[in-house]
């Protein structure tokens, strides 16, 4: 008899009514987990500092502060930035040099604000956890408002007992729906900068090059922009740990040649040659953290051979101008 009633439709109906309830709970569990990890995260995680490499010594700090502005300054910043991976300039072609920090700046770093939505600074270094945040955020938010659709359409359909729950049932529909639209605008808005490899700050200007401004002189192809960002090992892709490649200092492109004037690089080889077959900056700090550096399928041979023959971006005559 208790083997027949539990073939009653009744109990099969509680029966797939607490299973549901489980995989809702496990599901809800996940995701506000992988949230809260994220956004730790992405607020914990401190910017990371141009190596001292990039700053200047003291007798070029000195030199600065007692030569006037022009060509005496324009040798320092020269010197100092010779043996730099450094081919972005600013509006005006000067090197991209920082009175506060007195160091000279590498490419795409910038001092910033506080970001209003995390209370940190979005950068190398946490950029991967904050598209994180803003994933399983979404995911968080559209997953409440999915299980509260049924009891949100009771409530119009007076299907909900008359108690003060059925309001916090519409208020928690409502903020979810409204969560998920914004989240889901600025997410997509990331996901697409990474697809170009961009910056926020590149979006409204564009970096400035050597020989010309372009906007998209960062752009590797959409797989290697990716993997600039999560790392090359998938299993790490969707969880809240470092696996970004590179450094935040130096950055390949395919825009740009080595100054033949600079020197060869740290393995020995020519320095024009290899810059025509590879095409990233001469002496990258910590090239070993990213082979997207030194992998030679990926750089187009066409901008190498516009680029043949034209004076290198290194240690041109520029003018220095503050950068704040």
């Amino acid at each position: 008899d208790f083997i027949k009633s539990l073939a009653t439709p009744s109990l099969r109906k509680h029966v797939c009514q607490l299973r549901n309830i489980f995989v809702c709970l496990v599901a809800y569990h996940i995701f506000f987990m992988l949230f809260v990890w994220s956004y730790w995260k992405t607020i914990f995680t401190l910017p990371m500092n141009p190596s001292k490499e990039f700053h200047l010594s003291y007798s070029d700090k000195e030199s600065l502060e007692r030569e006037p502005r022009g060509e005496s300054q324009q040798e320092v910043l020269r010197r100092a930035a010779k043996d730099l991976p450094i081919y972005t300039r600013t509006m005006s072609g000067a090197i991209r040099y920082c009175d506060r920090c007195h160091l000279v700046k590498p490419d795409r770093c910038h001092h910033c604000s506080v970001c209003d939505k995390v209370n940190n600074c979005v950068g190398f270094s946490n950029y991967k956890f904050f598209l994180l945040f803003l994933a399983y955020s979404l995911l968080y938010c559209l997953f409440i408002a999915a299980t509260d659709l049924q009891y949100f359409i009771k409530f119009w359909t007076n299907g909900l007992p008359d108690t003060q729950a059925k309001f916090h049932i519409m208020f928690l529909f409502f903020a979810a729906a409204m969560f998920s639209v914004s989240l889901s605008s600025l997410f997509g808005y990331h996901c697409w900068l990474v697809s170009k490899n961009k910056s926020t700050l590149e979006v409204f200007r564009a970096p400035i090059f050597r020989h010309r401004t372009d906007k998209n002189g960062f752009s590797l192809g959409f797989s290697k922009n990716l993997r600039q960002v999560f790392g090359d090992e998938k299993k790490y892709w969707l969880l809240p740990v470092f696996s970004s490649l590179g450094d935040g200092c130096s950055f390949p492109t395919c825009l740009v040649n080595q100054d033949p004037e600079q020197a060869s690089t740290p393995g020995g080889l020519n320095a024009t040659s290899k810059s025509e077959n590879h095409l990233f900056p001469a002496k990258p700090l910590r090239d070993s953290q990213s082979h997207l550096l030194t992998d030679a399928p990926s750089w187009p041979e066409t901008a190498a051979k516009a680029d043949k023959g034209k004076v290198g971006m290194s240690n041109p005559a520029l003018t220095m101008e503050n950068e704040t």
